[in-house]
């Protein structure tokens, strides 16, 4: 059997492989995979992405699936039930954050018609595809990810700064960031 080459980052560890092989730069249209990443993003600001990937099941079971609608009318009650849940990230301004930012994203379905229009906007709906030879020459953030980051920060979204965004647009295929020589950009 002959081995994938991958991008470097998620080799040797079998859900990173899983992850970068089904998921990582795949387009995204659909609005609630697209706040599930937001919303993943959002708590990986200053931690692993992998620390995310393993309690990714969690999250989605303390957050009603991702349900941006449910997540918008938490009450202080479920915000606290939540900061007892070990299975998430326990930290309360990501908490709260997730709350006043599935408000901000429903407000932006009710200006673009769809959170997808309003993102997919700002690169005229095609993914951006960079040609990184090694994983050295993948930025952090672009151009792109700063103009995004300032217009949901100015809509009261929170923990979207431009790395979060730009790793949010990797995600969700906006930005394809494979390296040459992996199999998913061959």
């Amino acid at each position: 059997m002959i081995e994938k080459i991958r991008c470097k980052w998620c080799v040797g560890i079998p859900i990173y492989e899983e992850y970068h092989d089904q998921e990582w730069g795949v387009p995204i249209f659909d609005d609630q995979k697209l706040f599930e990443f937001l919303i993943l993003e959002t708590f990986q600001a200053g931690l692993s992405w992998i620390t995310i990937l393993k309690k990714r099941e969690n999250f989605r079971l303390a957050f009603d699936d991702f349900n941006y609608s449910k997540i918008a009318l938490y009450s202080e009650e479920k915000i606290q039930e939540l900061m007892q849940n070990a299975g998430i990230i326990r930290n309360q301004l990501k908490i709260r954050s997730a709350v006043s930012n599935a408000v901000s994203f429903i407000k932006i379905q009710e200006e673009y018609g769809s959170f997808s229009n309003y993102i997919w906007g700002f690169i005229d709906g095609k993914p951006i595809i960079n040609s990184p030879k090694t994983i050295k020459e993948i930025p952090a953030t672009s151009p792109i990810s700063d103009k995004i980051s300032k217009d949901l920060k100015k809509r009261g979204f929170k923990f979207v700064g431009s790395t979060v965004i730009y790793a949010h647009m990797q995600a969700t295929g906006m930005i394809d960031d494979h390296v040459e020589d992996c199999w998913k950009r061959n």
